[in-house]
């Protein structure tokens, strides 16, 4: 979250493209929920992307790691990164918008701010920050709606289980920087997504059933994408812009996804948001451009 780039026009143009990228997975995840189970379709998103990510890290010949304790760490990062995030924000899409579940997922910088600062001495907690936090975590509350904090129907569990989603990101994003420096990010990728297959695998078997792989024609293009485009292609385009960017800059991508997921959203499943959703989502936009920098940086 320190480091920070001046961005380039060529820097804004992929980290607009991974947000169209992300925003319109949260479209196929759906799609995908007609047909397959939850743990299914997290499975099919981890596996076909760990096959991708493996081939490249042979094709461009990097080191694989041998150490136990780095494939430990890759378990880890797999179940922080992977398994729990992507299992609670697919079950909340079963009950919530897909637009709602984007707003919600940009919760992870708010979050990360704060895991961050109780994990790291160089990432403390300041006053701007602490200002675009509590703004963030109001447009959080307005999205969400007062009501729906202390109900405990369908859709407010929902709505829960993707802000623990993104509790887990921020968890996962500080276990990265303790645990797996060093290693190039395309081998951390694969290594991770292992990790989560590995997991995935029988627990998909034991809850969902054996994998069936005749499904429809939608259903596979859905996969394809939200495991191909929208998980390895993702994840590279991801650490192309982080170095061009730096992390500061690159949190910027959690304001692009939601208007894309809301937007698909609508003309695809012809889902509507209610105005408490946009506006909450404006206040979340501000508390993170606030905990970035772009707005009252002086005052720090």
């Amino acid at each position: 979250m320190s480091t920070q780039k001046s961005i380039s026009p060529r820097a804004w143009a992929e980290l607009s493209l991974l947000g169209l990228i992300w925003g319109a997975s949260f479209l196929t995840m759906r799609i995908a929920l007609n047909e397959i189970p939850v743990l299914t379709v997290v499975l099919h998103r981890v596996f076909w992307a760990m096959l991708v990510l493996w081939a490249v890290v042979f094709a461009m010949r990097l080191p694989v790691p041998r150490a136990p304790r780095v494939w430990a760490a890759f378990l880890m990062m797999g179940l922080l990164n992977n398994v729990i995030p992507f299992g609670l924000m697919t079950w909340g899409q079963l009950h919530i918008e897909s637009g709602l579940t984007a707003i919600l997922n940009a919760t992870t910088a708010i979050f990360g701010v704060i895991v961050a600062a109780l994990v790291f001495a160089d990432e403390r907690l300041t006053w701007r920050r602490g200002v675009g936090v509590a703004i963030g975590f109001a447009g959080v509350t307005l999205a969400i709606g007062a009501g729906q904090l202390t109900a405990f129907d369908p859709r407010s569990m929902a709505q829960l289980a993707v802000l623990g989603g993104t509790l887990s990101y921020a968890l996962a994003s500080s276990w990265a920087r303790s645990k797996l420096g060093g290693l190039a990010p395309q081998v951390a990728a694969a290594g991770m997504l292992t990790g989560s297959t590995l997991v995935l695998l029988p627990a998909a078997w034991v809850i969902d059933g054996p994998v069936e792989l005749t499904l429809a024609p939608a259903t596979w293009g859905a996969i394809g994408y939200y495991a191909l485009a929208g998980t390895a292609g993702a994840y590279l385009l991801y650490y192309r812009v982080l170095g061009m960017a730096g992390s500061g800059n690159l949190m910027l991508v959690t304001l692009i996804i939601p208007p894309v997921a809301i937007v698909l959203g609508a003309l695809v499943l012809g889902e509507a948001l209610s105005p408490s959703a946009f506006g909450g989502f404006a206040l979340l936009a501000l508390g993170l451009l606030i905990v970035n920098g772009k707005i009252g940086r002086r005052r720090d």
